[in-house]
């Protein structure tokens, strides 16, 4: 597919260059590859307000997978004082996003973010 052809696949928008990226790093540093496999019949194209909301359903989910695994007794990002604070000012800001945005997003309800925010108020990570 052209990226500049087509529609974004969240929020349907026509007549936009579309991104998809490529490597990069998860919220807590990690290194991953967000390009489909090669024998992906149907990628994903994102125009660039969808392009950043992925960016931000990409963190939700990090933050909460490892809010879970901290809440298991797993070993956790989110046992480090500094990562946690982070991950908890990265939710509040996903929050604002979300809110200051036109519309509502196709991609990351605003309701589940408030919900990991109240789960982080919950957790006491020592110093």
């Amino acid at each position: 597919m052209d990226s500049a052809s087509g529609s974004c696949n969240a929020c349907g928008a026509a007549g936009t260059a579309l991104m998809k990226l490529s490597l990069g790093k998860d919220f807590f540093g990690r290194a991953y590859d967000r390009l489909s496999p090669s024998t992906d019949q149907s990628p994903k194209w994102y125009c660039e307000g969808c392009s950043m909301q992925k960016n931000l359903q990409r963190d939700f989910r990090d933050i909460s997978a490892e809010i879970d695994k901290l809440v298991a007794g797993q070993t956790s990002e989110l046992s480090k004082p500094d990562e946690f604070q982070r991950a908890t000012l990265r939710v509040r800001e996903i929050i604002a996003l979300l809110g200051a945005a036109e519309n509502r997003s196709p991609l990351l309800a605003s309701t589940e973010v408030a919900r990991l925010l109240e789960r982080l108020n919950t957790i006491t990570v020592p110093a």
